[in-house]
């Protein structure tokens, strides 16, 4: 089974989120949305919401799962049987991050990373930039999900 870790915070999942896991979910058998618990990070939104707005979006999608995990992913890779880590590029910032993360994996574990490139018209939202808009009280509707959207 060729079983993906797609891992984030999504704190919110946003349409550049939903837009890499649809496009990576057609390479898997199996896509973890894995959503990465970081004690000493503050959230806008509880682990639940985040769950259940991923949840939400991907209910009717069998091939995706959602779950949550605790300290580096290679080894939460490890613990599900995963081979895969996909991860989504906006620009070429988050390629030399990411390309730096990718490489650590490898040489710690087997783990491959598929990197996929965000859909033009959705490479500029982050979830940074959508809790600034939620904070100032803008209108967020076109840069996240509908279940995002109806739960907040």
């Amino acid at each position: 089974m060729r079983r993906a870790v797609f891992p984030g915070s999504f704190d919110p999942l946003t349409l550049g989120h939903f837009d890499i896991i649809n496009r990576g979910v057609t390479l898997f058998d199996e896509l973890v949305i894995a959503i990465g618990i970081n004690a000493d990070k503050k959230y806008m939104f509880s682990l639940e919401e985040r769950t259940k707005f991923i949840e939400e979006a991907f209910k009717d999608q069998p091939k995706i799962k959602v779950m949550t995990y605790e300290g580096m992913t290679v080894d939460f890779c490890k613990k599900i049987g995963a081979s895969f880590i996909l991860r989504g590029l906006r620009n070429p910032a988050d390629f030399e991050f990411e390309k730096a993360i990718a490489h650590t994996n490898r040489k710690l574990s087997e783990i491959e990373t598929v990197f996929l490139l965000t859909s033009s018209g959705k490479s500029y939202i982050s979830s940074s930039i959508v809790r600034d808009v939620i904070r100032n009280g803008g209108d967020y509707t076109g840069l996240v999900p509908e279940t995002v959207v109806v739960n907040f």
